[in-house]
């Protein structure tokens, strides 16, 4: 039987019980779909009129997305904070000077254990009684504010592991061509490390797209709560929701396809920086 280094390479009768597991596995999530589609057909939920509302110019126009560009506006500014926090006080976790990566690592570890949620309520009940913004977008700033925090410190510890988990010999080859301690971080040991943590990165970004539907609670009009409102209004909160969620699976498809022809890019720029790098460095010492 041949091997590979990780693990024995399954036999025949191993693939073909393979095969029987994945057939058998199949056939009961066909016959799950088969079980829920008849009790929603008897429910009444899988009536034309149910779905075509759906297709209607008053539920794009009116509902979903106004829905979505609340959802996306939250997000969007929420991701430039995020990022913004993160590397302040991710290389703030990387500094020589030991009182500021301990207020760093203070206040990143307190941010990353409260949920996201309490934090949003937080800022809701405080921003509306300091009356420092208008009612109106009190739940906007609090949804934003919340997920700054809670993302941007997971953010600043993905920063902070990201440079820790490089090879030593890019630092020493940095300082090796003259370079400071405080340059080397910011101009070869950051730049490798984003790279290097972009799918993370991204996932984050995906996952603060998600949280802003926890700002229906706050009375926020994101995607989420204009489908439920929608539904609850024309009796259709199945389908409504349904439709909410294709919207939300489509547009994190298109940012993790983005972040793959990112990563591939920065990839090619950052291993071409670092031959160069390391191309000096060893005319240095041979000179």
């Amino acid at each position: 039987m041949s091997t590979t280094v990780l693990f024995d390479a399954p036999g025949p009768r191993t693939r073909r019980l393979t095969l029987v597991l994945n057939v058998v596995a199949l056939l009961v999530l066909i016959g799950l779909a088969v079980v829920v589609l008849q009790k929603l057909g008897a429910q009444g939920q899988l009536e034309p009129a149910k779905w075509q509302a759906l297709l209607t110019e008053r539920t794009w126009a009116n509902f979903l997305i106004p829905g979505l560009v609340q959802t996306l506006k939250a997000a969007l500014l929420a991701v430039v904070g995020s990022v913004v926090f993160g590397l302040v006080f991710g290389l703030a976790r990387l500094s020589g000077a030991w009182p500021v990566r301990a207020v760093a690592a203070v206040v990143v570890e307190f941010f990353r254990a409260v949920p996201v949620l309490v934090m949003m309520i937080f800022f809701y009940l405080g921003l509306a009684r300091t009356g420092l913004v208008s009612p109106s977008s009190t739940p906007f700033w609090a949804v934003v504010i919340g997920l700054v925090l809670y993302n941007g410190s997971v953010i600043a510890e993905l920063v902070r592991s990201g440079v820790y988990q490089l090879p030593r010999g890019q630092r020493e080859a940095g300082l090796a061509v003259g370079l400071t301690p405080s340059q080397c971080l910011r101009s070869i040991l950051l730049p490798q490390a984003l790279t290097a943590m972009l799918p993370s990165l991204i996932s984050q970004f995906v996952v603060i797209l998600k949280d802003t539907a926890l700002g229906y609670i706050i009375t926020y009009p994101e995607l989420l709560a204009s489908a439920r409102r929608l539904g609850s209004g024309d009796g259709n909160i199945l389908q409504t929701l349904l439709a909410a969620a294709v919207v939300f699976i489509v547009i994190n498809t298109l940012l993790s396809l983005a972040a793959g022809r990112l990563s591939r890019r920065l990839s090619y720029r950052t291993a071409g920086k670092t031959r160069a790098l390391h191309e000096a460095a060893e005319g240095n010492e041979i000179g």
